[in-house]
């Protein structure tokens, strides 16, 4: 048994789960692993975290928070910070993703289930001591560069000009501000349907179940909105997406349409062009070609987001530096 394995086990044992049965569940594009427990005191999930790859306190801070404001994170049943471990609530199958999959008819329910509880959480949210970091301006073009870091040599077989890189970080700086034209809120970061859970059994935003937020951040309140309406890996109907975005702003009605279209528009080039690079590198670097399917769909995105006014200077840069021959391009060399 490797020292891992002792500390898992060690783990279990102490919490009162040493003789439960474990299974696998499906990972992500993370270095964390799952497994649900049966036989146990209760139904739980245990989530392996590695150090130093991975850091469970974030997830903690932000489960914790969440359950204070009356959402459904899981709880926390252990904790073994220093080994990366954590006991947690297990919120059953019912993703939104096998959900969809199994009845296609529950989709408004789901969408509009969804952008409920982003409502509730950004009327609830108020700025607090230990909240996540900003999603500062130096963050959201260092994750955009990634298009630069990978997708560039995957297509040009070389690392990208000093001057190319000049030239996009100029363009960011020019439409980042439209970004900034909402208030902020918490940023839940990869809210999407994967991620979400329908607890039938619960009601209100508590029916919408949440994973996957360790790496929450302070920033423009459309960004987790957008991140479920322009899913790069599930196709959102435009007149859905349309009703979706038009339900929070009725409800937020302190909210100027034209300036959170913009900012959404600019917050979902900079989260799907940073995908773009994401994708490449889980192929290169971690051996998770399965990804480069969603290409495609991906490069429609950003080009819907592009096409807005308020990313004129970023457009111009993609078209001279990543016209659409070379897209094309990009997806033979990645297949």
């Amino acid at each position: 048994m490797s020292d891992r394995a002792q500390r898992i086990r060690a783990f279990l044992d102490a919490a009162g789960w040493g003789t439960a049965q474990r299974a696998p569940l499906a990972g992500d594009a993370s270095f964390r692993h799952y497994e649900r427990l049966r036989g146990g005191p209760r139904p739980a999930v245990l989530m392996d975290a590695p150090p130093p790859k991975e850091d469970v306190r974030p997830f903690l801070a932000i489960a914790r928070r969440l359950k204070a404001l009356g959402f459904s994170a899981p709880a926390i049943y252990a904790e073994d910070v220093a080994a990366g471990l954590l006991l947690l609530e297990d919120l059953g199958d019912n993703t939104f993703t096998r959900v969809l999959a199994a009845d296609p008819e529950q989709e408004t329910a789901l969408y509009t289930l969804a952008t409920d509880a982003l409502i509730a959480l950004h009327r609830a949210f108020k700025p607090a001591p230990g909240d996540p970091p900003p999603f500062d301006d130096a963050r959201a073009v260092a994750e955009a560069e990634r298009v630069l870091d990978w997708t560039w040599p995957a297509t040009d077989g070389g690392e990208a000009p000093a001057r190319v890189r000049a030239a996009v970080r100029d363009a960011w700086r020019q439409v980042l501000p439209a970004w900034r034209g909402v208030p902020d809120s918490l940023i839940l970061y990869d809210f999407h349907v994967d991620n979400l859970m329908w607890l039938t059994e619960r009601t209100g935003p508590a029916a919408c179940g949440l994973l996957d937020f360790q790496d929450a951040l302070i920033g423009p309140c459309g960004f987790d909105l957008m991140s479920l309406l322009q899913d790069v890996r599930r196709h959102v109907p435009d007149a859905l997406a349309e009703a979706m975005i038009a339900r929070y702003l009725a409800a937020l009605p302190e909210l100027d349409p034209a300036a959170f279209r913009a900012s959404y528009a600019v917050g979902g080039a900079q989260r799907n062009i940073r995908i773009l690079g994401t994708f490449v590198r889980l192929w290169k670097r971690d051996g998770k070609p399965g990804y480069l399917r969603w290409l495609p769909r991906t490069w429609a995105v950003v080009e819907a987001d592009l096409a807005h006014p308020a990313l004129g200077p970023l457009k111009a840069w993609f078209d001279a530096h990543f016209p659409p021959a070379r897209r094309r391009l990009e997806v033979a060399a990645a297949s």
